[in-house]
Formats: structure tokens, sequence, C-alpha cells
């Protein structure tokens, strides 16, 4: 519980270094932008630049449209607080009765902190050395933020971490977080959105947003040749989708990625999504009108944002079968991110992608009611596998055996076995949602560019959920030996650099993972060859059900 008690402080100080207010200076940064000047502030040794819109206002009739570039900036900006965050739909943690007060105090914290949302949101944040000056080239990582593509925001991350430890280590990058739209407002999918050519707007914000950091960067000493994007779960999987659009071709936008817990998943046609679509239509009172599109876009935001946070969320009983996702839509995806994977269409660029070894246990918290095994084939015949016939599911589960000493949290033996089931449905959804997927993009990409992969087997002690989805993000803003890796891969295209563990590279032949680990030996080298049977069936229903 030491190791816990200790990152919990991290947390609980990153967060008061969020809200704090910021140190008033007499000699405030300005950065001038075509004709506009930008006001920022410095605190700690670098200069933060917050709230700069990067698109036109997605509101009134551009709601539910891409995202539209500004024109020049002229006039003076104050860039001293974070903008407005995107509309988040209400959701909170599952808390089951009887959880531990460590895992209680662990989900609380996680959950993150009220935040203003709204639907003029469209702003990202800059954060460089101090010293540093328009022209200085320096390596740039652009943290697209997790949140299951349902929330989430860029005023929860502190870059002065990221760029504080970069000037430590003499490697200064530049630091840079843009907000995205989420749920309904970034994710609508049906015929209607499909027709309009309007899916996926969250994915097309983070392009326009990548476009702006290389029209733009430089004037914050940045280089947009060294590009680095990174992120985090849904951010994650956003940025593995960002690598297969337009059939690989990143158009210059990024030379770099940096993964933590997400890789391509196996998603389906946009109209998927349709019965949530008629959902939204039906509370908005836009049954009536032929076009049903124009009247959401209409629709008081009041009324749309009841609407969407009456859907279930990721946190909901189904859990991993999200409502609001990217989708396949025939434009920035092209067929499903599985498939494009296997057919090799992916940006040919180095990258570092890793997981949590305990991935699935937070998303098992909402199905503590499933007990049996014939509850948990109902439900996974329900939400993740409905074309799946009873000699697949009966395989399935062969493969996921019900012995708890076999689960998730891994290597625990008979503790943290929550339900009788709970350790069995973790394991699924951990391999499912974010393991298999992993390790097909790597198999599929690892012979035509460098990658690197990590396993966190970190905070195995936390009753319940162990080394759970979003514990390596303690590691990373937290200052730990993950900032460095990423610090030095933005700088080098290589995250090692000479000290701790070398990192090998992974290839087929050689799956080495670098295994993050508690106590007195913080990493060591281990292979990827774990449940491979497994993780391989699961891929072929995960493409015979897309979500």
């Amino acid at each position: 519980m030491v190791f816990l008690q200790a990152l919990l402080f991290i947390i609980c100080a990153a967060i008061a270094i969020i809200l704090a207010p910021t140190t008033k200076h007499t000699t405030r940064p300005i950065v001038t932008i075509d004709k506009g000047k930008f006001l920022g502030t410095t605190a700690g040794g670098v200069n933060k630049f917050l709230g700069i819109p990067f698109a036109k206002p997605p509101v009134g009739d551009l709601r539910f449209r891409l995202p539209k570039a500004l024109g020049p900036y002229v006039g003076k900006y104050n860039a001293t607080a974070f903008g407005l965050s995107c509309p988040q739909q209400a959701a909170t943690f599952a808390v089951p009765d009887g959880l531990p007060h460590e895992t209680v105090d662990y989900l609380s914290i996680i959950s993150g902190t009220p935040i203003l949302d709204g639907e003029d949101c469209l702003t990202l944040n800059v954060v460089a050395p101090s010293h540093v000056k328009r022209g200085s080239k320096l390596p740039v990582v652009v943290w697209i933020y997790g949140g299951g593509f349902e929330f989430g925001s860029s005023t929860l991350y502190d870059g002065g971490v990221i760029v504080n430890r970069s000037i430590a280590l003499r490697e200064p990058v530049i630091y840079v977080s843009m907000n995205y739209r989420v749920s309904a407002f970034g994710f609508l999918a049906s015929q209607e959105v499909k027709d309009a050519k309007v899916g996926n707007l969250g994915l097309w914000d983070q392009r326009l947003a990548l476009r702006w950091v290389q029209k733009y960067i430089h004037a914050f000493g940045g280089d947009p040749s060294k590009v680095t994007i990174w992120g985090e779960s849904a951010g994650s999987i956003s940025i593995s989708l960002q690598m297969l659009a337009n059939g690989g071709n990143n158009e210059g936008l990024f030379h770099a990625a940096f993964m933590q817990s997400g890789a391509p998943m196996s998603i389906g046609d946009i109209t998927h999504g349709q019965q949530y679509y008629d959902f939204l239509v039906e509370r908005t009172g836009c049954t009536s009108p032929s076009d049903t599109l124009t009247c959401l876009r209409a629709a008081p935001y009041e009324e749309l944002k009841a609407a969407m946070d009456s859907t279930p969320s990721v946190n909901s009983y189904q859990s991993a079968a999200l409502v609001w996702q990217p989708r396949v839509d025939g434009i920035f995806l092209a067929d499903n991110p599985l498939e494009l994977t296997r057919q090799g269409k992916v940006a040919k660029i180095p990258f570092v992608i890793g997981d949590c070894d305990d991935e699935g246990t937070l998303f098992s918290l909402s199905q503590t009611n499933v007990t049996t095994e014939a509850e948990l084939r109902t439900y996974l015949s329900e939400f993740l596998f409905p074309n799946a016939t009873d000699a697949q599911m009966d395989r399935l589960l062969t493969l996921y055996p019900q012995d708890v000493t076999r689960g998730s949290p891994y290597d625990t033996g008979t503790q943290n076995a929550f339900t009788p089931e709970f350790k069995r449905i973790a394991s699924i959804l951990g391999d499912f949602v974010f393991q298999a997927p992993r390790r097909i993009f790597l198999n599929n990409s690892s012979e035509k560019q460098n990658t690197w992969s990590y396993l966190s087997k970190r905070l195995k002690s936390l009753p319940i959920l162990g080394s759970a989805h979003a514990s390596d993000i303690l590691n990373i803003y937290g200052g730990g030996d993950l900032t460095d890796y990423l610090i030095h891969f933005a700088t080098n295209l290589d995250p090692n650099c000479g000290s701790g563990p070398h990192w090998p590279q992974y290839t087929t032949s050689s799956p080495q993972l670098l295994t993050l680990l508690d106590g007195a030996v913080p990493a060591d080298i281990t292979l990827d060859t774990y449940r491979v049977e497994a993780m391989k069936y699961l891929t072929k229903l995960s493409l015979a059900n897309p979500q």
C-alpha cells in the first residue's frame, strides 16, 4: 500500500497544480501568429499559452459539421486560461458495495474533477520552455486525451510536468494538447450522418488541430517536422486511427506516435449507431421534420445534452460496447480498422505502444450482477459477439476459463475474485479492447517500421483492480520513467537514452516487452507470448462482430 499511497499523492499534487491560480509576473510572454498577439503566462520555468482557438466554434449551423479552420488571427488574445471542455457525457465510475477503501479512493481520484463544458470548445494549449524563442525547432509532443470517446478534456493534464522534465534531461520539448468533440457531439452515427458525410467529427477535430501545429508551432519554438502524437485510452485509439486514415498517408502531420492503452479496434459501419441517433431525434422532438439532422443542429443545447446523457456510457452495464465511438464512414475510415491494419495501410512511422496488465478490471465493475457462466454467455452474446454461434462461445469460454487463478488481476491467485465471474470478465474485456488489438497492430507493422512495446504491471497490489487501465498515466504525468522514455522518443525516435534497462525493439521473431514492475527492480524485459491462442480467437470473433 505504500506504493499506492505515493501514487495517490502524485495525483493529488498534480490536480493541485492544475487548479492552483497562475503565478503573476510583471512580464508575460507574447507570441505573434499572423497579425494576432497571444498573451500567455510564465511559471516554473515554462511558458503556457492556453485556450487558443484552432477552429470556428461548432455551434448553431456548424453543430454536427466538420470543423472549419479559422481565418488569420488579428488583434490581441488572452491565452492565460483553459477554454471550455467539449460537452461531457454525464457518467460516473461504477462503485459497487464492498470495494476496499483503497480501491474506492483510486476510483474517486481517476474520475477527475468537475470541468466547465460547452459547445464552443475547439481550443488547444501550448507549453514551452520559458527560454525558447521563435525558430528554436524543438521536438513537439501532442497529447490527445482519453475518456471512452464520451468525456475528457485537455484541462485535466498539466503539460508543465512534461516540459520541465524535458528541460532537466537537456532534451527540451514543446507540449501541445487539444480539445476534440466527444460523445454525441463528436461521434454521431446513422444513415443520415453517413449521407451528409459528417461522421467521426472528433477525429476530424484532432486532424485540424494537427494542421494548426504544422502551420503555427514554429512561432512557439517548435519544429513541425518533429511532431510526436501521444495519447491514452480513447486518445491512443484515436492516434492509431489517425495512422490508418488516408490509406496510411499521414500528410506529414506527425512523424512518430506514443500510445498508451489503445490500438485499432474492430468497428463497423456508421449506420450501426442508428438506434442512438433515433433516440436523440425522439427526445429532442425532431421526429416530424424530414431532415432530422438539420433539426438536431437547431435543437436547444440543454435538451440535446440531456438526451445524450440518457444513453449508456462506458461505465454502464454494456461497458465496452460503446454507444458513441469512431465508426467506418467510408471517408476518414475506409474499412474496419482491424482490416486496414491487416492490409498494411498504416502510416510508416516509428511508434511505441503499451498496455497495463489488468486493462479490463476497471470496466468489469459494471457487471458485478453477472455471477454465473450462463449469465456471462448471455452478456457476451448480447453486447460483444451477437453473431457468435454456441460452438464459438463454448470455445471462447474454454480459452478464458472460470478458474479465478487465471483471471485478471493476473498473478494474484484466488485474491480479487470480487464475484465468481469478475476476474474472468476482466480478462476477456481487457484482451478484447486492448491487449489483442495491440498485438495485432504490432504483428502487422513491426517488420515495416521501428516499434517498441511495454506492459505496465505496476500498482498490482491495488485490491480488485490491480494494474488497472489508466494506472500508467500516473507514471507519465507524475514524472516517472515513462516520462523519460516519451521525451527520449520524441527527441531521438528511440525511447532509450543510456539510463535504465535497454528497451529492445519489438519484432515478430522477438516480441520483447519493457515490463514495468513494482519493487526494487523497476523494469524487466519479457516476451509478448501470453494468452496467444485466446487472443487470436478473440480477434477472429471481433472481426466477425464489429461494434
